[in-house]
């Protein structure tokens, strides 16, 4: 959905008198818009009287949100230790070599974003990622290619 001013203040007054709605109200943003726009940025800075620099710490700072849209999938790697004594990040370089694409980034037809995570709690499962919000554990080169297969269709 493009940044629709109304919507951003329906959600800001979905929130009114609730003690430190700026989390909610931004993960409510992203859940309306796919990202936080910059024009959310300077808008909920008025709306919450803090400054853009302020709010722009805190989006920067969480790294579920993000200033552009997702992907239509969005894979979530872990990259923490119990994943990496387990191979993790031979496993993520080698899917991200298939995709053609670097941490962080989409694929070039909007199919899949890419997103490094440190802990999604399945350290005895590792190494670990998250599709869509799903887990899988215990990653291996074939559980790559069908993450891919996946993600391409």
């Amino acid at each position: 959905m493009q940044w629709d001013e109304a919507e951003a203040s329906e959600i800001v007054r979905r929130h009114e008198g609730r003690e430190g709605p700026l989390l909610p109200i931004l993960h409510d943003m992203q859940a309306s818009f796919g990202c936080i726009p910059e024009a959310a940025i300077a808008f909920l800075a008025q709306a919450m009287n803090v400054t853009r620099a302020e709010l722009h710490g805190v989006v920067s700072f969480y790294h579920d949100f993000r200033d552009r849209p997702a992907g239509c999938h969005v894979l979530k790697i872990c990259r923490a230790e119990a994943c990496q004594s387990m191979d993790g990040e031979g496993l993520a370089r080698r899917l991200l070599d298939r995709l053609g694409m670097e941490w962080g980034g989409t694929t070039q037809d909007g199919r899949v974003t890419v997103e490094a995570v440190y802990c999604l709690g399945l350290c005895a499962s590792a190494p670990a990622s998250m599709l869509d919000g799903e887990p899988m554990a215990r990653l291996d080169d074939g559980a790559i290619g069908e993450i891919v297969r996946e993600v391409s269709r």
